[in-house]
């Protein structure tokens, strides 16, 4: 990439707060990891079934303890399933769905893999697939996206 291709990219944090505007959610903080290729997504009871010969799952976002919890059920269909090494290096295969997010005031189509991240700090984790040719991550500062 050269210098002119970065200065169109628009800088992020090491944390943001996104939306998730298919879903009514909002200001959920994210943490941009660069090492991740994979965004990852915190859920639970995550079930996979199928519908008109489709492979669905269904499942919780975040934790009831999270403030923004609200106990609604979602259905979507899975993109892909993938094997992912998580960061204590185990790997688990994980069902991958698409979904918008926005992010200093744009909306990006985004695929996660659904986790039990509960033992995690954020609730979401960016990956360097969702980055790539979008943003330039300046790890000295956070929450840029509120500025907008």
């Amino acid at each position: 990439m050269n210098r002119l291709q970065e200065k169109k990219l628009k800088i992020i944090g090491r944390l943001e707060r996104i939306n998730f505007p298919e879903w009514d959610l909002f200001d959920i903080d994210a943490k941009i990891d660069t090492g991740a290729y994979t965004s990852s997504l915190h859920c639970h009871h995550i079930e996979p079934f199928s519908k008109e010969g489709r492979s669905y799952v269904r499942f919780n976002l975040l934790d009831p303890s999270h403030e923004t919890y609200n106990e609604k059920l979602f259905e979507l269909p899975v993109h892909a399933t993938k094997n992912i090494k998580s960061s204590n290096g185990t790997t688990e295969q994980r069902y991958i769905i698409k979904t918008a997010i926005r992010l200093l005031d744009k909306e990006f189509k985004a695929e996660l893999s659904l986790a039990d991240r509960s033992e995690m700090r954020y609730p979401v984790l960016l990956g360097r697939k969702f980055i790539n040719k979008r943003f330039v991550v300046d790890v000295s500062k956070k929450y840029l996206s509120d500025n907008n």
